[in-house]
C-alpha cells in the first residue's frame, strides 16, 4: 500500500477504482466496502484507492467540541496496510478552501484530473462539496466513470457505522464495539513523562500520549498492550484523574502486570477488552490505592479466564 498526502498528480499513477470517506476506525462496514471495491477493480484491471481527509471534516466544522475520533491517521493507515485492504490512500487536507469547493469542481478537479477515477464506490448516504450539494445523482451523471452506491452493512442486525461504534464505546459496551470493528478497540501513542505518582503508591504507570482532545470512551479497563517486550496484560485508566488533578485534559495511564522497565518514548498499542468501572473521585490516596488493588485483581481474573477460554 502507498499513501500520498495531497494531490498525487506528480507521481504519474494509473487510473483507479476509488472510494471516498473518513473510514474512522476501519470497522467491518468499511472492510466490506473495500472488499467490494477490490472485486470490481480486479474485474476492470484497476488498482484500488481510498480518498480520505485530515482532519476529519466534522472536526473542522466543530472546532470547539470535536467528535471523538476512533483512530488516528497513523493507526488507520496501519489497519489498511496490514489487511491489504487497498492499494493507494490519498489524504487530502480538509481546510476552508477545500470545504468551499463546489461539488462539480470536486468531480472535475479531484476525481477526474487528479485521481483519474474510472469506477467509484460510495456509501448510500454520501454527500460532498460546498453545502453538501453533491450526491449520488450528480456522480452518476458523469459519464467518465461508473458510480455504484454500497448498501449498508449489517452486523448482528445493526448498521455498521463509526457513529454506532462511538456510541457503544461511550456506553462501555466493548463487546459490541469489538463486533462492529472486527477486533477489540485500540489506542496507540508514545509513552510520555507524567507526574510519576503511580510509582510512589506501588503502581507505576505508562502515561500514553493521546493525540486528540476527546477519546470515545472513559473509565477503568482491562487491557492488553503491545510493547517492545511483547503483548502484556494490565489495567488502564482513561479520563481526567479527578483525585489528583483538576485538569480538563484526558489521560491514558496503563499499569502493566509483571513488567519492570523503561518505556519512555516507546509507542504502545492499548487494546481495550473489558470495562471495570467509571472513573471516580476519592477522598485520599489510601482510598485510591485500595480501589486500584481491587481493579488490578479483577483485571488479572478476567485475563486468566480469557487465557483459559483461548487454550
Amino acid at each position: 500500500m502507498r499513501a500520498f498526502l495531497g494531490s498525487p498528480c506528480r507521481f504519474d499513477l494509473p487510473p483507479c477504482a476509488l472510494t471516498i470517506g473518513n473510514f474512522d476506525g476501519v470497522h467491518l462496514g468499511h472492510q466490506r466496502m473495500l472488499a467490494r471495491l477490490r472485486e470490481e477493480a480486479d474485474a476492470r484491471g484497476l488498482p484500488t484507492a481510498l480518498l480520505t481527509f485530515e482532519p476529519h471534516p466534522r472536526e473542522f466544522f466543530a472546532r470547539g467540541q470535536p467528535p471523538a475520533r476512533l483512530s488516528v491517521l497513523r493507526d488507520k493507515l496501519q489497519f489498511l496496510a496490514q489487511g491489504n485492504l487497498v492499494d493507494y490512500v490519498f489524504i487530502y487536507r480538509f481546510n476552508h478552501a477545500f470545504s468551499r469547493m463546489a461539488a462539480e469542481d470536486f468531480v472535475q478537479q479531484v476525481l477526474l484530473q487528479e485521481l483519474q477515477t474510472r469506477y467509484l464506490l460510495i456509501g448510500d448516504d454520501f454527500q460532498f462539496g460546498a453545502d453538501r450539494k453533491g450526491n449520488f445523482e450528480l456522480l452518476q451523471s458523469c459519464s467518465d466513470f461508473v458510480t455504484e452506491a454500497m448498501p449498508s452493512v449489517l452486523v448482528a442486525g445493526e448498521r455498521a457505522s463509526s457513529t454506532l461504534v462511538r456510541d457503544r464505546l461511550a456506553a462501555g459496551d466493548l463487546d459490541s464495539a469489538a463486533r462492529l470493528l472486527g477486533r477489540p478497540y485500540q489506542v496507540s501513542g508514545k509513552v510520555m513523562h507524567g507526574q510519576k505518582l503511580g510509582r510512589t503508591i506501588g503502581y507505576p504507570t505508562a502515561n500514553v500520549h493521546l493525540p486528540h482532545r476527546r477519546p470515545p470512551l472513559e473509565g477503568v479497563f482491562v487491557v492488553q498492550v503491545d510493547t517492545p517486550a511483547g503483548r502484556l496484560g494490565g489495567v488502564a485508566s482513561l479520563g481526567k484523574n479527578p483525585t489528583v488533578t483538576d485538569s480538563q485534559h484526558y489521560k491514558l495511564e496503563v499499569y502493566l502486570f509483571d513488567f519492570h522497565g523503561d518505556l519512555y518514548g516507546q509507542r504502545l498499542t492499548v487494546h481495550f477488552l473489558h470495562k471495570l468501572r467509571d472513573e471516580q473521585r476519592f477522598n485520599d490516596l489510601n482510598e485510591l490505592v485500595a480501589k486500584i488493588d481491587h481493579d488490578a485483581a479483577s483485571a488479572r481474573t478476567y485475563l486468566n479466564s480469557l487465557q483459559r477460554d483461548q487454550a
